[in-house]
Parts: structure tokens; sequence; C-alpha cells
């Protein structure tokens, strides 16, 4: 299965794409990250500006376009603080979702702490109690537990663009400034970083784009090179206290040149500096260990923790079409092993008569599919479970299939017993007449199926079919008693005679070894994913 994560964040967005492995682990394929900015002007209650929300747009636009290049199975998106403050966060998560399709979901700062310490501790292993600290652009998270177990999670309003815009309006930033903004910090998250100074602490943790373009900017300036890797970096704590006494004292433009520094993060820097230095220093921490997982590898780590059935599907069953059917089927308990060899059945009897019907892959498809899904109905009542299937069918949220493709498959289900097609019926009615005679055909043979394994033993290993002088025979080879099945077989064959108009003999045989079996297993076709539509 393929995933892909989209982080819409205060400062930038970001997207990872990944593959999930068998054991659940993921690798990465691609990521890709926009400085948008997005919080600028918008913290604080204001609204997001439209020259923000149109960059975020845009980004996310190449984003989908990216995921879809990819084939990712799902996209999964959230909002967090700029988005959560703003006026228009919410007309703004409805226009991401009518110009992209994304979906975004609006996370609280609880929940985003909560995913960051998910992705750090898979990251950075640390089975001993670990403070994970995420300096974003509105917000700053600080948890402490586990792999296993958060303790406390806490997202505090003092990102650095909002430190920025409140407290660094001169370059460089005034020394009174510099002290209001740590008075700020202090009286925020004092009271709550006495707590995990009090709990006790293994190490800590410092993910996201401000933490790790400071470690990487220290650890240049110490080394007098940039280091390759930062995940595991072990940054020591009076570097980065080094570096904020610098940084204080320079201009944006000198900030710009610091080695490995990314430019365009260097207005926020001062801020960001001040800020990890002082939390750093109420932990009374020697040092930070970096990691680059952050929240949207938190997002993809819940997302495979909770759905590991859902994607160990989506991996044996990679068409979405057949997915969803099966999706259906299991939702509504079905009896796979009855189900299986009754679709098995009618799919040799469809393929041995194809020269008669003249009907292609497509309509052998559906066939496929209405033999999974005939016997849904019992989930409702066995009485009348022929039109319980129909409704289950027309009105379970089967994907990749268009209207008429559905209409299908529910029709051919609901004359699998009982009354045959007639032309006036519900549904019936508005197909063309190629279809009316499709319907025909397809339910005659899930009919005539379904009769094969009348008693749900699965006797009948094997049908041998020949054709000849306007007779079709059919030699059911069983192991065990099938006079149940020859017998309902011989009652229904009727219908199929009409749809082929040919004569229909039964005869039982014992099973032969070297006579092809039925195949119950689940076939993967590979059809198209935007079949033409049907006329």
């Amino acid at each position: 299965m393929r995933l892909a994560a989209i982080d819409i964040g205060t400062n930038s967005v970001h997207m990872i794409v990944v593959r999930v492995r068998p054991d659940f682990s993921f690798e990465v394929v691609d990521r890709e990250k926009e400085m948008v900015r997005l919080g600028a002007g918008g913290l604080d209650g204001k609204r997001l500006t439209p020259e923000s929300m149109t960059a975020a747009l845009q980004a996310l636009s190449k984003f989908q376009r990216l995921a879809t290049s990819h084939q990712v199975d799902e996209i999964l998106a959230v909002a967090t603080s700029a988005t959560r403050e703003a006026e228009n966060g919410g007309a703004f998560l409805k226009a991401i979702e009518r110009k992209t399709g994304i979906r975004a979901r609006l996370i609280t700062g609880t929940e985003e702490a909560r995913l960051i310490h998910l992705a750090a501790v898979y990251g950075v292993d640390t089975p001993k109690p670990a403070v994970v600290i995420d300096i974003g652009g509105g917000s700053v998270e600080i948890t402490r537990g586990t792999g296993r177990e958060i303790e406390f999670a806490r997202s505090f309003k003092m990102g650095v663009i909002r430190l920025t815009e409140r407290y660094a309006d001169s370059d460089p930033i005034a020394s009174r400034d510099e002290r209001k903004m740590v008075a700020f910090i202090s009286e925020q998250a004092d009271r709550y970083l006495e707590t995990i100074v009090a709990a006790g602490y293994d190490r800590v943790i410092g993910t996201s784009g401000t933490i790790l373009s400071l470690g990487t900017v220290a650890t240049a300036v110490d080394r007098g090179i940039a280091p390759t890797e930062v995940r595991n970096l072990r940054v020591p704590a009076k570097s980065l206290r080094k570096l904020r006494k610098a940084v204080v004292d320079m201009t944006l433009e000198q900030r710009m040149h610091l080695p490995g520094q990314d430019p365009r993060r260097a207005d926020l820097m001062v801020a960001g500096a001040i800020l990890l230095d002082t939390i750093l220093r109420r932990l009374g921490a020697d040092e930070i260990t970096l990691c680059d997982l952050a929240l949207r590898e938190g997002v993809l780590l819940d997302y495979i923790h909770g759905h590991r059935k859902h994607i160990a599907r989506v991996d044996r069953y990679p068409d979405v079409r057949r997915r969803s059917v099966i999706e259906l089927a299991e939702r509504c308990s079905w009896e796979a092993e009855h189900s299986r060899q009754v679709a098995a059945l009618a799919l040799t009897m469809f393929d041995f008569t194809k020269r008669i019907h003249g009907l292609s892959d497509r309509e052998r498809e559906w066939l496929e599919y209405a033999g999974f899904l005939h016997d849904i109905g019992n989930h409702i009542s066995y009485e009348k479970h022929h039109r319980h299937s129909h409704y289950l069918i027309k009105n379970g949220d089967l994907r990749g299939f268009e209207p008429d493709e559905i209409e299908i498959m529910a029709l051919v289900t609901r004359y699998h017993r009982r009354a045959t097609p007639k032309d006036d019926h519900p549904g019936q009615e508005d197909l063309s007449k190629p279809l009316r005679r499709t319907v025909e055909i397809l339910s005659a043979l899930l009919r005539l199926a379904e009769t094969l394994d009348r008693s749900r033993h699965g006797v009948v290993r094997g049908i041998e079919m020949r054709e000849r002088l306007g007779e079709i025979r059919i030699k059911v080879q069983a192991v065990g008693d099938a006079e149940l099945e020859v017998w309902a077989a011989h009652k229904q064959a009727k219908a199929l005679e009409e749809a082929l108009g040919r004569r229909i003999r039964i005869e039982k045989a014992p099973y032969r070894k070297g006579l092809k079996a039925v195949n119950t297993e689940l076939t993967r076709q590979k059809l198209p994913r935007n079949p033409r539509r049907i006329r």
C-alpha cells in the first residue's frame, strides 16, 4: 500500500509519500515541501491572508498531482496552528477540498503533540522516557513518554512566527524585546516543564525545521562543516546557547550567511534560538538529539497502527474495484467459501459459452463480483435475500465503478433466484437493450452456478462442458454426494436455456484427477482503473 501524508503547517507545507512494508514499517518513496508562511499575520484569531492561502493552495495542488503520479491509495492531510486559530480557517479547508480534492483534518494541539511524539520515538529508539520538542511557526509541542506510552503532551501558542511578529520587530532584536520574549515563554511553559523535570527523562529529542536548522548551524559552527545527516545527531545545549548569543546581535543579512543555514529560515532564527535555549535551560538538558521525523510521519504511523487489516487487504487486492467488492462482502458477513465457489463455477460456464453469448472480459468481471455478492442480502434476512442483495450493492459505496455497472451487478444478484429478468422491472427498464441482454445471460449463469453448490459443502470440484447439435452437456465432477446439486441444477437450468438458446443437460460423474478443478481463489485481473463509459 502507498500512502501520502501532508502537514499543513504555519510556516511550511510538507508531504511525504511512502510504501508500507508487509511488517507495517514504511519506506520513503518521495517527499516535498514548500515554505508558504500560512500563519503570517493570521495567528491569534486573525484571518489567513489571501496571499498565504493562494501559496498554500498552489503547493497542495502540486502535492496532489505528485501523490497521484505515485498511485497512492490514501492521502492523509492534517492542518495545525495557523488554520486552527484563524477566523477563516474553516473556509480555507473547504477551499483545499474544492480545488485539490484533499480532505484535510484539523487537529488539536494535544493531538499534534501526540502524533509528533509517535514519529520522534520511532526515529530515535528510546526505551526510557524521553522529552520531545517540536518548534513550529505557530505553536510548540512538548511531550514526555516512551514508544509505548505518552505521559504528558501539551501544545503552547509560542511558535517562531508568533514570537517574531510580537517581539522581534527590529534587526538585530533589541535586548528589551529579547527579555520580553523569554518572560513570555517562561510564563507559558515553566510550570509544565517543572512537572516534566520532576518526573525525569532519559534524553531530549528535537524535531521539525526550526530545531533541525538550529542544530545544523550550531554543529557547522562548532565543526567547521555542516553535518550530512541529522537523525540521531546529538547537539550540546552549550552549542545552542552560544549560537543564541551570537544571532541576537546579528542582522538578517549576517544570519543568512551562517554555515549550514537555510536562508529562508534566517528571519525566524532569532526567535527559534531564544525559544529552544530557554526550554533546554528550564529542562536542565545537556544536549538534544535531532530527529528528522515529525508530524507527517506521526500521521502515517498512527494510520498504519489503526488500519493494519485494511492495509493487508489493499496489498492483497491492489485493484480498487475488487477491493471495494470484498470490503462490502465482509461488511455483510458473507459466506466466503460458498461465494467464491459460486463465482468460480459461473466463470467456468461463462468461458465455455463465450462463443455463444459473445460477452467480453468486462462482463466476466461483473459476473465474478456478482458471484461474490449474491448472498449478502442474508445479512438483512434470508427471506427475499436476493432483493436485499440488490439494495446493498446499489447502496454499498462500491468504488471505481460507474453507476450503470453497479446497477448491472445488483440486477444480476437480484435475479439469481426466483423471478427472471423482465424489461419492465425497476432498473431493467433504464438499461439499453444490449445491457438487458447482458443481465439475462449473467443472471442465468449465476443462478445455475448457485445450484451447483446447493449444499454449501463444495462437493463440485470441476465441470466439463460440451456442445453438440444445439445441446450443452454439463458433466458435474464431484467428490461425495452431489445429488442435491444435480437435482437443483435441473430445476434451474431453464433460465440459461432461454438465455443461450440451447438445451442444457446435466449429468453427475465422479471426480477424475487431471480434470481442471474449479478455482475458488480470487483472481487478480488487470483491468483499467477508469473504464470507458458503457453504452
